[in-house]
């Protein structure tokens, strides 16, 4: 009977200390070591997926570059932005090119000629600044077409805006007294600047 009641005093003491232990082992490791090394492996987890996408991202960095030289170089060929380092000397480069487009189409001016040739100032703040000439012209149809061709064709990119197109008649000169028939025609002829090419501070955010 001794032994029995030993017996279930020694596994009773047994309980009691596990138990201890269990208790112990909650209040003090189990916080201290198990959850943290539970974190310490989540970030680790964590750490190795951005490691795998950073070298996924390196891994194309060649063929970006690649792309990126070639777009530069496709930009190279036709700029869209005009090369001067202000507004003012692209309005000069724009008279320029029409002047040119309108003696490519008629030599000499004897079918298509510059009446006016104003520069507007741009008062509106855009991210790219503009350069504006307010353009009449008198032209046959056909000289109109080839000036309208040769300006938005070229490089650097020009834009035609506001066209505005009467029927007219008139005659250019004595020599071509024949010619009879024109038109009258009104546009804003326009070319676009890098950000960096005089634009308000403001707008090249």
């Amino acid at each position: 009977m001794r032994d029995a009641i030993a017996d279930r005093d020694r596994w009773l003491a047994l309980g009691l200390l596990a138990a201890a232990l269990l208790g112990l082992y909650f209040l003090t490791i189990h916080p201290w070591w198990t959850v943290s090394m539970a974190e310490l492996g989540d970030r680790i987890e964590t750490l190795q997926e951005r490691d795998a996408r950073a070298r996924a991202t390196l891994a194309q960095a060649p063929e970006i570059r690649k792309r990126l030289a070639a777009v530069r170089a496709q930009s190279a060929r036709i700029p869209g932005f005009m090369n001067e380092a202000s507004p003012e000397l692209a309005t000069s480069a724009l008279i320029q090119r029409l002047e040119t487009a309108v003696l490519q189409a008629s030599p000499k001016n004897r079918s298509c000629a510059i009446q006016n040739r104003s520069p507007l100032t741009e008062t509106k703040q855009e991210r790219f600044p503009r350069a504006v000439v307010q353009v009449r012209l008198r032209c046959g149809t056909p000289e109109l077409a080839m000036v309208l061709h040769s300006l938005e064709s070229g490089s650097p990119r020009l834009f035609v805006d506001n066209l505005n197109v009467i029927s007219n008649r008139f005659v250019f000169n004595a020599e071509q007294s024949g010619n009879s028939g024109g038109l009258d025609v009104n546009f804003d002829l326009y070319g676009y600047l890098p950000a960096t090419a005089g634009a308000p501070a403001n707008a090249r955010r």
